[in-house]
C-alpha cells in the first residue's frame, strides 16, 4: 500500500474512535485534553465534537495555523513530563477525554515517552474518563476498551506493527462506577 493510502487510513482510523471517544463521555462532565497539537487537525475535530468544553492542548512548541491554535490560556507547551503535571496542578483532574498523540517513527523512544506520560495522563482524567492514543500505554489499571466498528478495516496496514488507535477507561472511573451501583 502507497504512503498516501496508509495516511488516509491512519486519519480515518483516527476519527472513527475519536467521534467512539465522544459518545463514550457523553455524561461525564469535564474538559479535553489534546496532547501532541501537531499540526492542528485533531484538535479542530475535538472543537467540532465539544463545542461546549473546554479544550487544553499541549505540545513542545507549536507547528499549526493560527487558526488551528488554542488560546494560549488554554495551550501548556514543552516537554510532556513536565506540562502534563503543571496542568494538573492548574486543572486538577478534570478532563473527561484525553487524547494522545505521541506517535513518531521511532517506536523505541515512543514506547519510552509513552510509559512516562500515562501515569500524568491518569492523574488528570476524571472518574468514567476515556484515554484515546496512537501508541499503547499502560496506565494505572487502566481498562482497554475495544476499538469501534470501522476502525480495524481502516487501520489494517503495515505503517505500523500494531493498531494505531487505543482507547481506555481509566482504573479510577471503573472504581467510581463500581461504588456508585452499590
Amino acid at each position: 500500500m502507497d504512503f498516501l493510502s496508509r495516511m488516509i487510513a491512519r486519519l480515518g482510523a483516527q476519527k472513527v474512535c475519536l467521534d467512539h471517544a465522544a459518545g463514550l463521555i457523553a455524561g461525564v462532565p469535564g474538559v479535553v485534553l489534546e496532547i501532541g497539537l501537531g499540526k492542528g487537525r485533531t484538535y479542530d475535530r475535538l472543537r467540532t465534537l465539544f463545542p461546549q468544553r473546554t479544550i487544553y492542548a499541549f505540545d513542545r512548541e507549536v507547528h499549526c495555523a493560527a487558526q488551528l491554535r488554542p488560546a494560549d490560556t488554554q495551550l501548556f507547551l514543552g516537554d510532556f513530563r513536565e506540562s502534563l503535571p503543571a496542568a494538573f496542578e492548574r486543572l486538577g483532574q478534570s478532563a473527561a477525554l484525553a487524547h494522545v498523540d505521541l506517535g513518531t517513527e521511532d517506536l523505541a523512544r515512543d514506547r519510552v515517552l509513552a510509559a512516562a506520560v500515562a501515569p500524568l495522563v491518569d492523574r488528570l482524567v476524571v472518574p468514567g474518563g476515556i484515554v484515546l492514543g496512537d501508541r499503547p500505554m499502560d496506565g494505572p489499571g487502566w481498562r482497554a476498551l475495544p476499538p469501534p466498528a470501522g476502525a480495524c478495516e481502516l487501520a489494517d496496514y503495515p505503517y505500523y506493527p500494531y493498531y494505531p488507535y487505543y482507547l481506555y477507561q481509566t482504573a479510577t472511573g471503573m472504581r467510581a462506577r463500581s461504588a456508585s451501583r452499590g
